[in-house]
C-alpha cells in the first residue's frame, strides 16, 4: 500500500486522439477529468482550444475548463494548486482522477513535487520588456531569452510573450535562469502515477491536423476570434496569441489573407505538435502508445485499463 494518492494521465500531442481514447477510459474506470490543457481555461474559446464538447462532459464530470476569462491571469502554478485540490476531492468521491492534455509543462509540474520560482516581480524590468515587445516585436524579444537562457527559449515559442518574460525575469532577478530552476527540481512523484503517453506516425499526425484545422474553421473559429474581440479582448492578451485566435487575429487586423492565416495555423500547429512530443519524451514515467493503426484502438483500450487497473489494485477503493 502506499500514502500517495492515485493519479491518471493521457497525454500526447494535440490531435493525436486523447479525447475519446480518455472518455472510454474514464467510463470504464470510473473516473472524472481534469483538464491538462492551458487554453481550456478561459471562457469564450471552444473551437480554437478543441474543448470536448457538452455532449461528451456529460458523459463523465470534467473539470479546468470554462473557469476564467481571457484577461484574467492564469499560470502554470494556479493550475497546480487548482488540479491538486480536485484531485483529493475526485479521490475523496472515490472517482480516479484523470488528468488529459498536451500542456507538457502543466502537467509535469502536477505530476511531480515542482516547486515554482519564489522571485518576485520588478515591474519596472516588465515595463522595459513590454516596450522592447512593442518596438522590436516577438522574435526579437524571444532572441533576448535565447541569449540569456537557450533552453528556455527551445521550450517557449516567441508567441508565448508572457513567459518570456518571465524566463526573463528570473534571470534578471535571481541570476539563476529559469532552466537551472527546472534542473534543480526533485523528481519524485507527488502521485501514485499511472502515465499514459499517445503517439502515431508523423505523416498521418500531420494530416489529422491539418483536417482539425479545416474542421475549425468550417465550425466557426473565425466568427469565434472576432467575437472575442468585439468583446474587448485584445489580440495581444496571452490567450488571444494562442494557436487558432493569433493566425486569425491577423486576417481580421488585415496583415493576412485568409489563405495565408489557414496555412500559417496548420504549420504552427504542426510544430506546437512536435514541441509536445519533445516535451513528454523525456518524461522517464510514460508508457508509450502508438495509435496509428484504427484497427488497434481496442487492443489499446483494453491494455490501458488493465494497466491502470493493476497500477491502482494496491488502493483498497480500487480493488
Amino acid at each position: 500500500m502506499t500514502d500517495k494518492l492515485p493519479l491518471m494521465a493521457i497525454v500526447g500531442p494535440t490531435a493525436v486522439g486523447k479525447t475519446k481514447l480518455s472518455l472510454a477510459v474514464a467510463q470504464a474506470l470510473g473516473c472524472e477529468i481534469i483538464s491538462g490543457d492551458s487554453m481550456q481555461v478561459y471562457r469564450g474559446m471552444d473551437i480554437g482550444t478543441a474543448k470536448a464538447t457538452p455532449e461528451e462532459r456529460a458523459i463523465v464530470p470534467h473539470h479546468l475548463i470554462d473557469i476564467v476569462s481571457p484577461d484574467e491571469p492564469f499560470s502554470a502554478a494556479d493550475f497546480q494548486t487548482s488540479a491538486r485540490e480536485l484531485i483529493a476531492a475526485i479521490h475523496g468521491r472515490g472517482n480516479l482522477p484523470l488528468i488529459v492534455g498536451g500542456t507538457g509543462f502543466y502537467i509535469e509540474s502536477l505530476c511531480y513535487d515542482f516547486r515554482f520560482s519564489e522571485a518576485g516581480a520588478d515591474e519596472a524590468f516588465r515595463d522595459e520588456q513590454q516596450r522592447f515587445l512593442r518596438e522590436f516585436g516577438e522574435q526579437a524579444l524571444h532572441d533576448r531569452l535565447r541569449a540569456v537562457d537557450p533552453q528556455a527559449a527551445d521550450r517557449l515559442h516567441p508567441n508565448d510573450s508572457r513567459r518570456v518574460v518571465r524566463a526573463l525575469e528570473i534571470a534578471h532577478l535571481t541570476g539563476v535562469t529559469a532552466t537551472e530552476h527546472l534542473a534543480s527540481q526533485t523528481k519524485e512523484p507527488r502521485y501514485d502515477l499511472c502515465l499514459v503517453g499517445l503517439t502515431m506516425d508523423r505523416y498521418l499526425l500531420y494530416k489529422r491536423i491539418e483536417a482539425r484545422v479545416d474542421a475549425m474553421m468550417a465550425e466557426g473559429l473565425l466568427d469565434e476570434t472576432k467575437r472575442l474581440l468585439d468583446q474587448g479582448y485584445d489580440s495581444c492578451l496571452v490567450p488571444m496569441q494562442g494557436l487558432g485566435y493569433k493566425e486569425m487575429s491577423g486576417f481580421l487586423s488585415g496583415g493576412l489573407s485568409l489563405e495565408e492565416a489557414v496555412s500559417l495555423l496548420k504549420r504552427n500547429t504542426r510544430r506546437y505538435a512536435k514541441r509536445q512530443l519533445s516535451w513528454f519524451r523525456h518524461m522517464d514515467d510514460i508508457h508509450w502508445f502508438d495509435v496509428t493503426d484504427p484497427a488497434e484502438e481496442s487492443n489499446i483500450l483494453q491494455t490501458i485499463i488493465h494497466l491502470a487497473a493493476g497500477k491502482f489494485a494496491r488502493h483498497a477503493e480500487y480493488t
